[in-house]
């Protein structure tokens, strides 16, 4: 599926091609702090299939509890968070921000991941594969 979106501002516009069935939620307590919300809806992207197409994102470089390392694109002008991938060499795969497409609608996950750190407060999500850790 082609994609299109970017920042709140405009500053910054990209185009992917994605697989909607590949669309998650995740419950990490980075993610929660990071949105300033209860979890982030992400698609993947591999590096072929996702291009800037106007401005220039800055990045955050997160080390997540395991160690690992991952930059997280967003607009320096209106703060909207665009992607996440790793750091260093080798083949990316670009974690899209689906708040920042256009075609959010169609991009329904189709699973959660970090489940045990969901906030009690919200729904199940009902006919989704749950993970627990990731």
């Amino acid at each position: 599926m082609r994609i299109d979106g970017g920042c709140h501002c405009g500053a910054i516009t990209y185009e992917a091609e994605v697989d909607p069935e590949k669309t998650s939620i995740c419950h990490c307590t980075d993610c929660q702090q990071l949105t300033g919300t209860a979890f982030r809806v992400t698609v993947p992207a591999p590096e072929i299939n996702y291009r800037i197409t106007s401005g220039s994102p800055k990045v955050y470089i997160k080390t997540g509890s395991s160690g690992a390392k991952r930059a997280q694109g967003f607009c320096g002008d209106c703060g909207s968070h665009l992607y996440a991938t790793s750091v260093g060499d080798g083949p990316k795969i670009y974690g899209i921000r689906v708040g920042t497409s256009r075609q959010r609608k169609e991009l329904v996950p189709k699973k959660q991941v970090w489940h045990r750190s969901a906030l009690q407060w919200l729904p199940e999500f009902q006919s989704m594969a749950t993970i627990e850790e990731q």
